[in-house]
């Protein structure tokens, strides 16, 4: 069986409330060997790390810009606490979920890049990649990135996964450049997704790393329209165990056999996120 890693899944989130043991286990039995749960903001610090070493996952610390609008400037000085704290946990592989968010116009944008920039200054600190949220951010995001340093070579390069990754192919060799893996997830699944799939079937198989996002971001086989949901329909909840059929719509899309696609994505994850390599049975 395959082995996958989803490097983008917030198992912590309420809409697991009800069956999240079995939600993780039924995954595993699809060959999702490893979960990435990354933090939203202060309170959930202890959460993830505590899910992550009961199922044998990992996770990632931080502020996520949607947050900057309510958390205090203290949560900065709480995160890197909790870095310094745990800086030899072997589950903790990342700095994140940071970035920016241009979706929201409520968001005080002086705030979250400040944010941002701290967050980053302590991934650097700390040698940790980063997970990054770039949502209509994308050329922000950079900036910053290269403000901060580091280069696509030498032990100074950034490491790390644009999550959800959306921007243009010329913008996707601008992460790749800077040592970054570009995470695809279920909009791939869309066929009006069309420049999500024009980059991933256009970059390079090693620049590639999936996600679900979940419990956000269904994939197309359980998307419910507007109108559907005016009729009563929820919107459906995504899942890790989604992450194979994301899989081999990814391999469709390439042209590539199913576990050429599992293996490269897999060792992807593994080069973006290092810490990885010796939680998998695999090693």
């Amino acid at each position: 069986m395959p082995v996958w890693i989803d490097t983008h899944c917030h198992l912590d989130a309420s809409e697991f409330a009800p069956d999240r043991d079995a939600v993780r286990l039924r995954a595993a039995r699809l060959g999702v060997a490893c979960c990435v749960v990354p933090a939203v903001h202060a309170a959930n610090f202890d959460v993830v790390r505590t899910w992550a070493h009961r199922h044998g996952d990992a996770y990632a610390l931080g502020v996520h810009p949607l947050h900057t609008a309510t958390a205090a400037e203290t949560e900065l000085a709480v995160l890197e606490a909790a870095l310094a704290a745990r800086a030899d946990d072997p589950r903790l592989v990342a700095l994140g979920e940071i970035g920016l968010d241009y979706f929201v116009p409520e968001l005080d944008d002086a705030r979250q890049q400040h944010f941002f920039r701290v967050q980053l200054r302590l991934a650097r600190r700390w040698d940790l990649p980063v997970l990054l949220h770039v949502r209509r951010s994308v050329d922000q995001v950079l900036r910053h990135l290269r403000e901060a340093g580091g280069s696509g070579a030498g032990r100074h390069a950034w490491r790390g996964i644009a999550h959800a990754f959306n921007g243009s192919l010329q913008q996707a060799e601008a992460f790749i450049a800077l040592g970054f893996k570009l995470g695809m997830g279920a909009t791939l699944t869309f066929e009006r997704a069309r420049q999500v799939r024009r980059v991933a079937a256009a970059v390079p198989l090693d620049a590639l790393v999936l996600e679900t996002d979940a419990p956000d971001i269904p994939p197309r086989w359980l998307y419910r329209s507007a109108e559907q949901r005016r009729g009563g329909l929820p919107q459906a909840r995504n899942a890790p165990e989604e992450l194979p059929r994301i899989g081999a719509e990814l391999a469709a899309l390439r042209g590539i056999p199913l576990e050429a696609l599992a293996e490269a994505t897999t060792r992807n994850a593994l080069q973006a996120l290092p810490r990885l390599r010796a939680l998998l049975p695999c090693g």
